[in-house]
């Protein structure tokens, strides 16, 4: 009996150890592939990823909507991300608005390539200015919302101040003569501002809606581009006002 344990002990010692479960073995942590799936983007990709974020959360949820950490859930990745890039919601809101200056002037300055005659020139930027806050009404908001921004930032200044030599640019062609965004005539800041409140006004309030008792108003078919031509093209008529 005790011949026989001692062979059988020997039998067991002489076996190859077990090898762990190769599934096992092979599946990732728990925890390192929840890290992996909030982390997909490069340090320079995740900055872009976020503001890309953050765009579709405003055009989708408003301003009221557009927090830190909605936009870290929008793009996958942990809460601390935007905050990492962009300190807080106003360093986000203002880069945001950057991006939306970006787009609304490269809008601006292809917006006469498919003009033929000075006239649709002319007209070519209102209505660009106007298709572009349609298109894009969250990121139109927050570009004038100067309570929300910080333009101290290089990236949001830069862009709005090329949005400004664009309209100085517009404005001076139409007046035949060359206007310098840093010192302006009386006359050249009347045009600039009597062009933009024009358009802007009208960009609002269609936006907002209170255009569409004027167009009920109007013949049918009339669309709100060419109300705006109208506004653009026609001259107001009417006897001044008497002494």
């Amino acid at each position: 009996m005790a011949k026989t344990d001692t062979k059988g002990e020997t039998a067991r010692s002489a076996r190859p150890p077990r090898r762990a479960n190769s599934t096992a073995a092979s599946r990732p942590k728990r925890g390192a592939a929840r890290v992996k799936s909030e982390t997909p983007y490069h340090h320079g990709a995740l900055r872009e990823a976020l503001l890309q974020a953050a765009e579709r959360v405003l055009e989708r949820d408003g301003l009221a909507g557009l927090t830190l950490r909605a936009v870290a859930r929008e793009a996958g990745v942990s809460h601390a991300a935007p905050t990492h890039h962009f300190g807080d919601l106003t360093g986000l809101l203002s880069e945001l608005a950057a991006v939306g200056f970006r787009q609304f002037n490269a809008a601006m300055a292809s917006s006469c390539d498919a003009a033929t005659t000075p006239l649709e020139a002319a007209l070519a930027r209102p209505k660009a200015y106007v298709a572009y806050a349609q298109a894009h009404p969250g990121m139109y908001s927050i570009m004038f919302r100067t309570e929300r921004l910080d333009y101290s930032r290089p990236s949001l200044h830069e862009a709005a101040e090329a949005s400004f030599a664009g309209l100085a640019n517009a404005i001076g062609m139409m007046r035949q003569e060359r206007i310098s965004g840093d010192a302006l005539t009386l006359n050249q800041g009347a045009a600039i501002a009597r062009a933009w409140s024009m358009v802007h006004g009208f960009t609002t309030l269609l936006l907002d809606g209170r255009l569409e008792d004027i167009l009920g108003r109007l013949p049918e078919g009339t669309t709100a581009e060419r109300l705006l031509e109208a506004m653009l093209t026609v001259p107001m008529a009417g006897k001044p006002p008497g002494p």
